[in-house]
């Protein structure tokens, strides 16, 4: 009889060691056919990255029974960090530390998540790179608010496990006071971070800058998740509408694929209106929102509120009397 080969080409590396890590970190028990099929090894392999994982000093349990028995990863104790080597945990340390404090968008995003589900496995030497990372870094934009990578990372597993939170939160007018919220997701724009959450207080979906936060406590309490169809759609109506004076709806004269790559995300929502799109936004000035929608270049129809049409009208007119040949 031969001896089984590895299953694939990711028994050459510790990618599925991490996933295998991942896996059992995610829910309190796998049956061993189960953990199997979700790796895509045979249950012989899969007895072995166990072992492995249990020579590094992870206490992971076995069950025996049909199909592979069940493991469980045994929790209570510190468990021991990742092999990394010097110059993995530099890349990882460049390339997860450091975005977090810049608040950018896009693939950050999913590197947050990346360090939220390995913060827990890291050595020390690491994460001692993430924070020189983060202390040497310098973004030229400085009106940006920096988030500590430690509550990025706390709060995308919050998010990942469902677990209640509490902090302080300081609203835009000023005030302060706790909060107690069911985290949902993360959710970055071109300058902030944002949690989506259900406010426990209030009954209600709320959004809360990050770098507004502080004393943040984990409950250990966990939730069944609520239903949030678009957490994006949520952080841009409380970025665009709804710190300001006045709700503007336009439509213009332009597709919303068009428009969308004049109009920013963090500016206006752009919705289709049939031929046509529909630009929602928020501003505190008349003039200025009057300045912007001529600025788009795009003939556009108000539809509310009623004072930004009669501001255009009265602009109009005069710019007319101002011109008109006497």
């Amino acid at each position: 009889m031969t001896a089984e080969a590895d299953d694939g080409p990711m028994s050459d590396s510790g990618v599925r060691l991490l996933r295998l890590l991942g896996l059992l970190n995610d829910r309190p028990g796998w049956p061993g056919w189960q953990l199997a099929g979700t790796l895509g090894v045979t249950e012989r392999t899969l007895r072995r990255d166990v072992y492995r994982l249990r020579s590094l000093g992870y206490a992971i349990s076995a069950a025996p029974g049909a199909g592979g028995g069940g493991y469980h990863l045994v929790r209570g104790g510190s468990l021991p960090p990742l092999p990394f080597e010097h110059r993995e945990s530099t890349a990882v340390a460049v390339a997860l530390g450091a975005p977090a404090q810049t608040g950018l968008a896009g693939s950050e995003a999913a590197a947050l998540t990346t360090l939220a589900k390995l913060d827990r496995f890291l050595p020390a030497q690491m994460r001692r790179q993430v924070s020189t990372v983060r202390a040497t870094t310098i973004s030229l934009d400085r009106s940006r608010p920096k988030v500590p990578t430690s509550s990025l990372v706390a709060l995308a597993e919050c998010c990942h496990v469902a677990e209640k939170v509490r902090f302080r939160y300081r609203s835009g007018d000023g005030s302060s006071g706790w909060r107690r919220v069911e985290p949902y997701r993360l959710v970055a724009t071109e300058s902030n971070w944002y949690l989506v959450a259900h406010d426990l207080d209030r009954s209600d979906w709320r959004t809360f800058r990050i770098d507004r936060m502080s004393d943040l406590e984990r409950s250990g309490q966990t939730f069944l998740p609520r239903e949030l169809i678009d957490p994006a759609g949520l952080v841009a109506q409380a970025v665009t509408v709804a710190p300001y004076r006045y709700r503007v709806v336009v439509e213009v004269d332009a597709a919303a694929d068009e428009l969308s790559r004049w109009v920013s995300a963090t500016t206006a929502l752009v919705e289709p209106a049939g031929e046509r799109a529909q630009l929602t936004f928020g501003g505190n000035r008349l003039d200025w929102i009057a300045a912007f929608l001529i600025d788009l270049g795009f003939p556009f129809a108000v539809r509310e509120p009623p004072e930004l049409r009669e501001h255009l009208l009265r602009l109009g007119r005069r710019l007319v009397a101002a011109n008109c040949d006497e």
